[in-house]
C-alpha cells in the first residue's frame, strides 16, 4: 500500500532547518500489502475516478483519506449525531441544531486529518507540464529507473491517461483545453516511460492524432521546444534565445533579469545556463523514433528558423508584437558570434555567474527551489556541471517532495506542498467554531507547527547580489525549508499566532515570542510596494510594463486546494449559524 509519511528522513541528502517539519512523501510499503478492504477501497476509487474523469477532474484525495481513517478513528468531540439528510425544497427543516450536527461532524473529520506533525496535507496539483520536465531530466541524467521505481511509473502513467482530454490532448491544467505544449509533452512522457506508439489502448494514437492535427510540436510554446531540445528531439535553432549574457549587464536596466518578478527570475536562471551549453541528452533509439512521430514533416528538413517563431493557436496567451519578433531576430543573429573566439570567453563567464546563483538558490532552499519548474531546471543544470556531485544526489532526494498521489495517480505538485497555507486557514476555520476546549488538542498541535515554521533567517550573503529580499520573521508557502517568504503566508501565520494567543497556554500552547512578533510584522513592512500594496515574494522591482508577465501565471494556471475545500463549508455553516439562526432567535 501507498502510505503518506510526515516529516521523515529518507535520505542522507535531505537537509533542514527545522528537522524537516511539514515534508510529505508517498512511499510504497512492501511489507504492509493493507487490508483487503482497504484494498478494495482504493480499486473503487480509482475506478469511479476513472469512469468519471471528464465530468469530474479534480481528485478527492481517496487515498489519503482512507490512511487517516485508519490511523485516527477516534471522536474528538465525543458521540456525534447522525448526520442530517436534506432533500430538495427542504428549507423550512434547516433548523440551528442540523446546522451546528454538520459543523460539528464536519470538525471532526478535518481533525482526523491532521498530520501528527500539526499541519494538514493536502493535493497541490493540477498542472500538467510539470512531470514530464522531471522525467525528461531523469532520463537524459540516465537515473530514470533509480529515482521512480515501477511502481511510481505506473501511477504516473495513470494521472496521465487520466487527464488526457476526450479530444486526445492534454490542457495546461487539469480543466483546460488541450493545448501543443501539454500534449506534445504528455506524449513523450509516456513513451520515456516505455508506452509503445499504440499503447493505452488508442490513447498513445489518439494523443499523436491531436498533434499532428494541430501542425506538429514546433508549433509548442517556448518551454515545450526548450524541453524537446534537451531531450533531442527538437534543435536549438528553433529556439527564441535565452542568453545568459544578460546576467551581466547593469542591474539598472529594466530589463535586467533581476528585475522580473521571482519567480520568472527562477525559471530563467537555469534555462540560461541550460541554454547557453546547448546542452542535448543521449540520442537513442527512442529520441529518434520521437523525431519521425511529433512532425509533419521529416525531421532533417524542418525549417527551425521558421519554427522559432511558430505557437499553435491553442497555446497563445497574447500574440507576439512585431517588434517582439524583429527584437528576438536580431539577439538569434547577433547571438550567434558567442559560440567564437574572443566572444566565447564572454559566454563562459556569463554561465559561471549564472551557475553560481543557480548554486545559491539551491543551497538556500535546501533543493526545494521556488517550484516544480525550477526545481527541475537546477537539477538539471547541476547535472550539467557534474553527474556525480553531491548537489545532484540533495536534489534526487527532494525530487519525492513534490510527488503526491490520489486516486487519479501521481503527479507533480505545484509545490513541494501547502503545508504553512492549509495550516492557517484551518485553524482560523476552527476557531470561529467556538469549540476551543473540545479542539485543543488539535490546536496546540498546529500551534507548534505554524511557530516552528517561521523563518528565522534571512539568507547568506550580500541579499542584493544574489537579488534575494529579507525573509527573518516571515513564513512561507510551504515549509520553513523552502525558504522563499510569502507576505500573504506571513500575515497569515502572525495573524493565526495572535489569535491563538489569546488562548490559555495550556490549551492552544505557549504564544510566538514577543521578539518573533516583531520579525513577522518587519517582514510584512518590507514587502509593501509604493503605490500602498503588497507583493508577494518580494517589492516589485519592475517597471509597469514588464508587469504584464504576471497575468500569464496568474490567469492560465488550474491548482488543486482539496484542503480548501474541506474548510471552507465548516467556516460557512458556522457564519449562517451565527449571523441567520442564532441571530434570528436573539430577534424573537
Amino acid at each position: 500500500m501507498w502510505r503518506l509519511k510526515v516529516s521523515e528522513r529518507s535520505s542522507p541528502w535531505l537537509g533542514s532547518v527545522n528537522n524537516l517539519l511539514g515534508r510529505q512523501e508517498w512511499v510504497l510499503d512492501p511489507d504492509d500489502l493493507g487490508t483487503p478492504e482497504e484494498r478494495a477501497q482504493v480499486d473503487r476509487a480509482r475506478r469511479e475516478f476513472a469512469d468519471h474523469r471528464f465530468e469530474r477532474k479534480h481528485s478527492s484525495d481517496l487515498l489519503m483519506r482512507i490512511q487517516y481513517a485508519k490511523e485516527n478513528p477516534h471522536n474528538h468531540l465525543g458521540d456525534l449525531p447522525p448526520a442530517v439528510k436534506l432533500q430538495e425544497n427542504d428549507d423550512d427543516i434547516i433548523t440551528e441544531e442540523a446546522v451546528w450536527t454538520s459543523v460539528k461532524r464536519a470538525v471532526n473529520r478535518v481533525c482526523n486529518l491532521q498530520a501528527h506533525d500539526g499541519h494538514w496535507p493536502a493535493d497541490y496539483g493540477g498542472l500538467l507540464f510539470l512531470m514530464p520536465g522531471l522525467i525528461i531530466t531523469l532520463y537524459v541524467s540516465g537515473v530514470l529507473n533509480a529515482v521512480l521505481s515501477s511502481e511510481h511509473q505506473i501511477e504516473i502513467l495513470r494521472y496521465i491517461y487520466n487527464h488526457q482530454n476526450e479530444d486526445g490532448g492534454w490542457g495546461l491544467h487539469i480543466e483546460g483545453h488541450s493545448t501543443m505544449l501539454s500534449s506534445a509533452l504528455n506524449y513523450v512522457a509516456l513513451r520515456l516511460l516505455g508506452e509503445c506508439p499504440n499503447g493505452g489502448d488508442g490513447a498513445m494514437e489518439k494523443g499523436r492524432n491531436w498533434i499532428l492535427d494541430h501542425g506538429g510540436a514546433i508549433f509548442m510554446a517556448a518551454w515545450g521546444k526548450f524541453w524537446l531540445s534537451v531531450l533531442g528531439v527538437y534543435d536549438w535553432s528553433g529556439n527564441n534565445p535565452v542568453p545568459p549574457e544578460l546576467w551581466l549587464l547593469p542591474h539598472y536596466l529594466p530589463f535586467h533579469p533581476g528585475r522580473v518578478v521571482c519567480y520568472c527570475r527562477m525559471v530563467y536562471m537555469p534555462m540560461s545556463y541550460i541554454y547557453g551549453r546547448r546542452f542535448v541528452g543521449p540520442i537513442t533509439p527512442l529520441v529518434l523514433e520521437l523525431r519521425k512521430e511529433l512532425y509533419t514533416d521529416a525531421y532533417d528538413e524542418i525549417d527551425w528558423n521558421k519554427a522559432r517563431t511558430e505557437c499553435a493557436k491553442e497555446d497563445m496567451y497574447k500574440p507576439h508584437s512585431l517588434v517582439l519578433d524583429i527584437s528576438m531576430t536580431i539577439l538569434h543573429k547577433f547571438e550567434q558570434i558567442m559560440f567564437h573566439w574572443p566572444w566565447r570567453k564572454l559566454r563562459n563567464k556569463a554561465l559561471a555567474f549564472t551557475m553560481r546563483h543557480v548554486h545559491y538558490e539551491d543551497e538556500s532552499t535546501h533543493y526545494i527551489n521556488l517550484g516544480g519548474v525550477p526545481k527541475v531546471l537546477n537539477m538539471l543544470a547541476r547535472w550539467i556541471e557534474d553527474p556525480n556531485s553531491e548537489a545532484f544526489k540533495c536534489h534526487i532526494a527532494r525530487v519525492y517532495d513534490f510527488l503526491w498521489i490520489a486516486e487519479d495517480g501521481m503527479k507533480m505538485q505545484i509545490y513541494d506542498g501547502s503545508q504553512l497555507w492549509d495550516a492557517t486557514f484551518t485553524v482560523e476555520v476552527l476557531l470561529a467554531t467556538g469549540l476551543v476546549k473540545e479542539l485543543g488538542p488539535t490546536l496546540k498541535r498546529a500551534h507548534s507547527f505554524i511557530k516552528n515554521s517561521q523563518l528565522l533567517e534571512n539568507c547568506l550573503g550580500d541579499l542584493n547580489y544574489w537579488h534575494r529580499h529579507i525573509s527573518k520573521g516571515g513564513w512561507t508557502f510551504s515549509t520553513a525549508d523552502d525558504g522563499w517568504q510569502v507576505s500573504d503566508c506571513s500575515a497569515n501565520g502572525l495573524k493565526v499566532c495572535l489569535l491563538l494567543s489569546t488562548i490559555s497556554p495550556e490549551i492552544v500552547g505557549e504564544p510566538l515570542e514577543i521578539e518573533r512578533q516583531f520579525d513577522a510584522v518587519n517582514c510584512l513592512m518590507s514587502l509593501m510596494n509604493n503605490d500602498g500594496g503588497f507583493s508577494a515574494f518580494e517589492p516589485t522591482r519592475s517597471s509597469p510594463w514588464l508587469e504584464e508577465i504576471i497575468g500569464v501565471f496568474m490567469q492560465t494556471a488550474m491548482a488543486s486546494y482539496s484542503q480548501y475545500r474541506n474548510i471552507f463549508p465548516i467556516w460557512a455553516l458556522t457564519e449562517y449559524r451565527r449571523r441567520v439562526l442564532l441571530a434570528g432567535k436573539k430577534s424573537e
